[in-house]
């Protein structure tokens, strides 16, 4: 198990080579963001071949899964992305699902986009990329976002069929949203392609909160998961101090 920084959150406001390394002085070896079409790319492979640093995942264009009067839009976007992520050496990308659309019927817009994923698996499994489904908690941070449960988008990704299609779970907004953490990635773990992490409530730095994220830690490495955790928190006291409880917490 490795944790990544997401310089988005933790650094916010800090321009990306800049915060890439501060991570890298702060003990990480791996990083990751939102949105790239806003970003340079360029100074951010210059940084992270001078830090040494592992791109871990970034976002896909924000294009709804669930509409398919837009997957032509999502699959453009798709092709941008993942040519982005060639010029950093990343492997994986985040896709959120887009609102759940008024008036469609729930199965209806969660078939389009079992079959939206269908289509993006071979462009995926072409370029050696893992897209990365993200439910999100709707009680909280995103109201009206299609995808909440865990449940159903691993339930989705087994229906899409390709090991380049995956869940990326995060601990955070699935406290929010159904709790039962540990027992929910252990039974899941070949279709987590990732995992995000915050403090709950606040969804501030790892030790603020009611998730105990050194047991949490402590079971996923004895589950054998051997991917990234992408701390995204928004801190609330010293970058350094909370970055270093981290990786301590990892360590245990």
């Amino acid at each position: 198990m490795r944790l990544s920084v997401c310089i988005d959150a933790v650094y916010r406001g800090i321009p990306p080579a800049e915060a890439m390394k501060l991570a890298k002085e702060a003990g990480y070896e791996a990083v990751e963001f939102w949105s790239w079409w806003d970003k340079d790319l360029e100074a951010i492979r210059e940084a992270q071949l001078a830090c040494g640093l592992k791109v871990a995942t970034f976002c896909t264009k924000f294009v709804s899964l669930v509409d398919p009067a837009r997957r032509g839009e999502y699959l453009e976007g798709l092709k941008l992305s993942i040519e982005a992520a060639k010029r950093l050496d990343c492997d994986r990308l985040i896709t959120q699902t887009g609102n759940d659309i008024p008036g469609t019927p729930r199965e209806a817009q969660r078939q389009h986009m079992i079959e939206g994923l269908r289509e993006c698996a071979p462009l995926l499994e072409d370029a050696g990329v893992t897209l990365l489904v993200e439910p999100l908690n709707v009680a909280v941070d995103h109201p009206g976002y299609f995808l909440s449960s865990s449940e159903e988008a691993f339930g989705i990704v087994r229906e899409a069929g390709s090991p380049n299609v995956k869940v990326l779970y995060d601990i955070y907004h699935q406290q929010i949203t159904e709790g039962d953490l540990v027992r929910t990635m252990k039974a899941n773990l070949p279709l987590i392609g990732h995992l995000h992490a915050a403090g709950h409530p606040g969804r501030h730095e790892l030790h603020l909160g009611e998730i105990n994220y050194p047991y949490v830690f402590a079971a996923l490495k004895e589950a054998g998961y051997d991917g990234f955790v992408g701390l995204e928190y928004f801190g609330v006291g010293d970058v350094a101090e909370g970055l270093k409880r981290a990786l301590d917490m990892a360590a245990l």
